[in-house]
């Protein structure tokens, strides 16, 4: 019997004693690294919010076994958000769309679910209304049977077999009605897990259900978090998890209606998500503690330019002709500037000397703990 398949299904059981102190746990690191990013500069928050929605981005469509191109996506988010980006390139109207939907969950995610939201946001992912090499229903809930399964042709196993499509409309507007719910007695993290697990439990479309689950449990997360401001990724641990995330919703799905596991699975996929915010922001920190440590010194707008760009989208080796390029300055200021930030202690003069001589910044790595 699957979960859909008893009695007020939606009624969901679990043991809260057993998940309070991982809850609590997950809650305390949230508040932690919001208060950290909060401490950073405007422009380095932006970098932060840009490296990490870009990253759920490509993630998110990547458990999918789709594969995006970062620099259109964060191209495309930089633009939406307002954000200065050093280059910017040109972008297909799909990753537009998925960008769009990005934004809409975290920005709006104060405003209330509905079915037309949800049929825009499955637009975006179809709009040919082809997946694969098939059409199928797009802006609508499906039509037909829905199962999960894997193998070969002839020896396929059925993971899973969501609710009849006859059930779907009602299915998904109890769904919606608790979604929209001031929720009071139900801390926001646990609201996120099950909203994960029911909406993926009744896989309302024909496709883009994994993308447009993952997307409802960022709203449900920024509503924890009180903010659109994005600084993890919970699709990068799902992604990397993802054997894992399959097998524990394949036995919730399967077992006896307590979801206590997957609740306590969902909380340890967020705290490795936090936890690794130190890893996938290590520019962004990298950049934010470099400009705290230097705060007394006094920098001309070529050289923060410069400086700004070693810990971004620098290629190569920083020489005295790249940078009098990139500043659109002569040779001799150019050599001026780096001489000023060897004394300095910021650039450091590696061995390769006479035309090969080229420079390296000076810089360790933050501590987030």
């Amino acid at each position: 019997m699957y979960l859909h398949q008893r009695d007020n299904w939606w009624d969901f059981r679990y043991d809260s004693s057993a998940i309070l102190s991982s809850l609590a746990a997950v809650r305390a690191k949230q508040g932690m690294l919001l208060g950290k990013m909060n401490s950073l500069g405007f422009s380095l928050q932006d970098e932060a919010v840009l490296t990490s929605m870009a990253l759920e981005v490509i993630k998110s469509s990547e458990i999918e076994g789709e594969i995006l191109n970062l620099n259109q996506v964060r191209s495309s988010l930089a633009k939406r958000l307002g954000f200065d980006i050093t280059t910017s390139v040109p972008v297909s109207r799909y990753i537009e769309g998925v960008v769009e939907m990005m934004l809409d969950d975290t920005q709006h995610y104060a405003v209330p679910m509905t079915d037309d939201r949800l049929f825009g946001w499955h637009n975006v992912l179809f709009p040919s209304g082809i997946s694969g090499l098939y059409k199928i229903d797009v802006e609508k809930y499906r039509s037909g049977k829905m199962q999960v399964v894997s193998g070969a042709m002839g020896r396929e196993k059925v993971h899973y077999e969501a609710p009849a499509p006859e059930r779907v409309p009602d299915e998904m507007a109890r769904f919606i009605a608790w979604l929209n719910e001031d929720n009071a007695a139900l801390d926001p993290v646990l609201k996120a897990g099950i909203a994960h697990l029911w909406f993926v439990s009744i896989h309302p479309f024909d496709d883009g259900n994994g993308r447009i689950t993952r997307a409802i449990t960022e709203m449900l997360l920024c509503r924890a978090d009180g903010t659109g401001k994005r600084f993890y990724s919970m699709s990068n641990q799902i992604n990397l998890d993802k054997n894992k995330y399959y097998d524990v919703l394949e036995k919730t799905q399967n077992g006896n209606g307590d979801i206590t596991a997957w609740l306590l699975w969902f909380l340890v996929c967020l705290d490795k998500a936090i936890e690794s915010t130190t890893e996938t922001l290590s520019s962004v920190l990298s950049k934010a503690r470099f400009w705290d440590v230097h705060k007394e010194e006094r920098f001309n707008e070529r050289q923060r330019k410069i400086v700004n760009m070693l810990f971004d989208d620098f290629f190569g080796k920083l020489t005295t002709s790249k940078w009098a390029k990139i500043a659109k300055c002569s040779s001799d200021t150019a050599l001026n500037d780096i001489n000023d930030l060897v004394a300095k202690g910021v650039l450091k003069k590696n061995d390769e000397g006479g035309r090969s001589t080229n420079y390296s910044i000076i810089v360790s790595f933050p501590d987030l703990g």
